[in-house]
C-alpha cells in the first residue's frame, strides 16, 4: 500500500509563484511514474506534469516553461514548482504514483490552489 500527502497548495496573486510536495510512503514500486493533476470547478481533471523514477519528465501543454516537475528519491517525494502563475492554474492539484506501465496506482487527497488578485 502506499499514501501520499501533498501539501503547499495556498492563495496567490497572478504572476506569482507556489510549491507543492508530495510525500509518499508504503511499499513504493522501484519503477514508477508519479504526477499532478488538476480539476477545476466544472472541468475535467487533466494532467498536469509526470515523472518517472529515473527523472524523466512530461507536461502539458499549458504549462511548459511555468512549471518544474522534480523528485527526491531519499525523501521519496516529488515537488511541483508553479511559476508565473495564471487564473487558470485555479485547480485542487492531486499526486499521483503508479507502477511504471500499469493504468492504476494510488492518489492523494488533493491541495486547493488559487490565483487571484
Amino acid at each position: 500500500q502506499v499514501q501520499l500527502v501533498e501539501s503547499g497548495g495556498g492563495l496567490v496573486q497572478p504572476g506569482g509563484s507556489l510549491r507543492l510536495s508530495c510525500a509518499a510512503s508504503g511499499r513504493i514500486p522501484s519503477f514508477n511514474v508519479m504526477g499532478w493533476y488538476r480539476q477545476a470547478p466544472g472541468k475535467e481533471r487533466e494532467l498536469v506534469a509526470t515523472i518517472t523514477s529515473i527523472g524523466s519528465t512530461n507536461y502539458a501543454d499549458s504549462v511548459k516553461g511555468r512549471f518544474t516537475i522534480a523528485r527526491d528519491n531519499q525523501k521519496n517525494t516529488v515537488y511541483l514548482q508553479m511559476n508565473s502563475l495564471k487564473p487558470e492554474d485555479t485547480a485542487v492539484y492531486s499526486c499521483t504514483l503508479r507502477r511504471w506501465l500499469s493504468d492504476s496506482g494510488y492518489w492523494g487527497q488533493g491541495t486547493q490552489v488559487t490565483v487571484s488578485s
